[in-house]
């Protein structure tokens, strides 16, 4: 049984003297906030469940695609052992899914929601309540030059290549703060998208922030078990109008949860997607 749900959800307003909108990676640690020069622009939301139609959303046709399969690591405490034992397997998955024949996986975020805990580096990272693009074009490009030799880049460049994130929850279902993602058939890419710029400790990266549309249609699979996955498209070098090029997506509190379940705990990983 399927259970649609309505979640408030923060879009972007862009700054209105039209100057390029950033916002820096961590919170002020005195604020709690994050440096920024744009506004959040929120609206309440309907988030329909897929469970039980997942198969109708695939990564080429909405930018998102379900799945089903247990992670052979399941303890996600400590980063060298999540690189060493399931980066390998997650590399596996996604060319089993895909059909690509490289994968390198860039970095990996384990969220884990503590209310009143700040933001303020890597291993405090929250769920995120921001409707976003975890890439741009421009981001997408500078990534393959930054993760591969210089040798290697410009032929990788030439063929297809993505950015796809795996998420899965770890330890126990996502009932708490589940995930939405935006069917991209419900976008217009040239209207709804806001490239922002994300300021790091060392250098910048750049990201999408998303303008509120009455068209965005949002999806999300109640009660995502840690045996669940999903790939979500950040990027994809084919841009002729024949597949998704990527899925906003967001974090968000469901009214429906119910009192005491266990809080968010999630891992997604981000991976360069080559094709032959």
């Amino acid at each position: 049984m399927a259970s649609d749900t309505i979640g408030i959800f923060n879009y972007m307003l862009a700054p209105s003297d039209g100057s390029r909108p950033y916002n820096t990676i961590n919170s002020d640690g005195a604020t709690g906030k994050r440096a920024r020069n744009w506004a959040e622009d929120t609206h309440d939301i309907r988030i329909e469940d897929v469970r039980g139609k997942e198969e109708l959303y695939k990564l080429d046709i909405a930018g998102f695609q379900y799945g089903r399969e247990a992670a052979k690591h399941a303890s996600f405490l400590n980063d060298d052992e999540v690189e060493r034992e399931y980066y390998p397997e997650s590399i596996d998955l996604i060319k089993r899914v895909t059909g690509a024949t490289r994968i390198v996986i860039f970095d990996h975020t384990i969220r884990r929601r503590r209310p009143g805990e700040v933001d303020d580096g890597p291993q405090k990272r929250q769920p995120v309540p921001l409707v976003h693009v975890d890439q741009t074009t421009a981001s997408s490009i500078a990534r393959v030059h930054r993760h591969l030799p210089p040798t290697e880049a410009p032929s990788l460049l030439r063929r297809r290549f993505q950015i796809v994130n795996l998420w899965r929850p770890i330890s126990h279902a996502a009932v708490d703060w589940p995930l939405a993602l935006c069917d991209f058939r419900s976008i217009d890419y040239e209207k709804d998208l806001v490239p922002v710029t994300l300021v790091y400790p060392d250098h910048e990266g750049e990201t999408f922030g998303v303008k509120y549309s009455p068209k965005h249609q949002w999806k999300y699979m109640k009660a995502m078990t840690p045996e669940e996955f999903v790939l979500i498209k950040c990027f994809d070098s084919v841009q002729d109008g024949s597949v998704a090029r990527l899925t906003p997506h967001t974090g968000f509190q469901d009214p429906n949860t119910p009192e005491g379940a266990p809080l968010r705990e999630s891992i997604e990983l981000r991976a360069l997607v080559f094709y032959d």
